[in-house]
């Protein structure tokens, strides 16, 4: 049977699929919300931490919590996070345009447009705008939940030591002291900083 798109829409305002018994079914053995057959550029609720931003695009219910997705625009030479380790979650971020910087364990990578950078689970890392234009990457989360991070985050923005009791939810270790060391290494600035 051909699935057709209808009229109906989610909280994104987005044409969803219909009519697909297949689609259906797998959606409610999988407690999903209905998946998006498009979701343009302007969907999804965003956030400006100032020189780095979060534009939320995939939410884990979404996907049954198998995956969540967001997108990260990063102004140039800036410090996207501090050094940190997840214990639930790998990410995997895309590079859409410009340089991406990434502390990756004690490996040092540069991508550029079109590279996938894998941090897994377990490890310490970060990442920052490597180049003198703006960078934008899609960062996939596996499982799904700590996109729900930068939305607490944004209730303590800018002063991110308030943020110990989430930190202890979504199971991050945070290294605050790491900010100044690794903006002197790279050249960056920090996010929480103001824009030059």
């Amino acid at each position: 049977m051909a699935s057709k798109l209808t009229g109906a829409s989610d909280s994104f305002g987005e044409h969803l699929l219909e009519g697909d018994p297949w689609t259906a079914n797998f959606l409610t053995r999988h407690h999903c919300r209905p998946l998006l057959v498009l979701i343009p550029p302007g969907a999804g609720d965003q956030f400006d931490f100032g020189a780095y931003a979060t534009h939320w695009k995939i939410d884990g219910s979404q996907t049954g919590g198998r995956f969540a997705v967001v997108h990260h625009p990063l102004m140039p030479h800036t410090l996207g996070a501090p050094l940190h380790r997840h214990h639930r979650e790998d990410e995997y971020s895309y590079v859409l345009t410009g340089t991406f910087g990434a502390l990756l364990g004690d490996a040092v990578v540069t991508a550029q447009t079109g590279t996938w950078v894998f941090k897994p689970r377990g490890q310490w890392h970060t990442f920052w705008n490597a180049g003198d234009a703006p960078c934008e990457i899609i960062e996939v989360i596996s499982p799904a939940g700590f996109e729900n991070y930068w939305r607490e985050l944004r209730t303590v923005w800018p002063d991110r030591t308030k943020s110990a009791a989430f930190l202890q939810k979504y199971e991050l270790d945070v290294d605050f002291d790491s900010v100044p060391k690794l903006c002197a290494r790279f050249g960056l600035k920090s996010a929480s900083a103001p824009p030059r």
